[in-house]
């Protein structure tokens, strides 16, 4: 995973008056923890921020007033409308620190004609370097049959990743595709001729009932 650079900047003005016109001067706000130290509260250049945090589990370098603090992106709020990054929680981490993340799931391959797959666990969680997590992890499904399962004990991980998940736990199931039954159009024993010749009654009866313009 690339680490990326950052210039943050100390967040001395809090409440949502504040990060709204953090946000409107192109800042983020965020807090960064850990290691028994004191939060510290800062501002983050937007589109910088959003290109890196595009990545899951993105570590940063943040040059906070000259001193470079090393950060795992550990929660991103957005706005539910627009999706705009908010706010960002960053976790303080060591070179060579072990952490716990988790890592999303990708499916590659096609399994056998008339299998359907269905992933059951998008992320399973791992243990691995701060600066060496994986993005992703891939499981195959090329040509697996129905009723095989992809566990998470058959995912191959990279060297210094470990599997925190259950190694039972099922990710991937194969099935057969569901068909389903809509059934037989019900039958009705009503004759179509005689419906016919009900509503020509019906008709010969309204016109009968109506007067003429004339007679009105």
């Amino acid at each position: 995973m690339s680490e990326q650079k950052l210039a943050a900047h100390v967040r001395t003005e809090f409440g949502k008056g504040a990060a709204r016109r953090a946000r409107q001067a192109q800042m983020i706000p965020g807090v960064v923890y850990g290691h028994g130290a004191d939060p510290i509260h800062v501002l983050l250049p937007s589109k910088a921020t959003t290109l890196a945090v595009r990545t899951a589990n993105a570590l940063l370098t943040l040059d906070i007033e000259g001193e470079d603090h090393l950060a795992l992106v550990k929660d991103i709020q957005r706005n539910p409308i627009k999706q705009i990054v908010e706010h960002l929680d960053l976790l303080t981490v060591r070179r060579g620190e072990k952490v716990e993340v988790d890592v999303a799931i990708h499916v590659e391959g096609e399994p056998a004609p008339d299998v359907v797959s269905n992933l059951e666990a998008s992320t399973v969680l791992v243990e691995a370097d701060a600066t060496r997590l994986p993005e992703t992890l891939t499981v195959s499904i090329e040509g697996r049959q129905i009723g095989e399962h992809v566990l998470a004990s058959h995912i191959v991980l990279p060297d210094g990743v470990t599997l925190l998940t259950d190694p039972e736990t099922l990710v991937v199931n194969l099935m057969a595709p569901v068909v389903q039954d809509l059934g037989e159009p019900e039958e009705t024993d009503v004759d179509p001729e005689a419906l016919a010749e009900g509503a020509t009654a019906a008709d010969a009866d309204q016109d009968a009932v109506v007067p003429d313009a004339d007679e009105q």
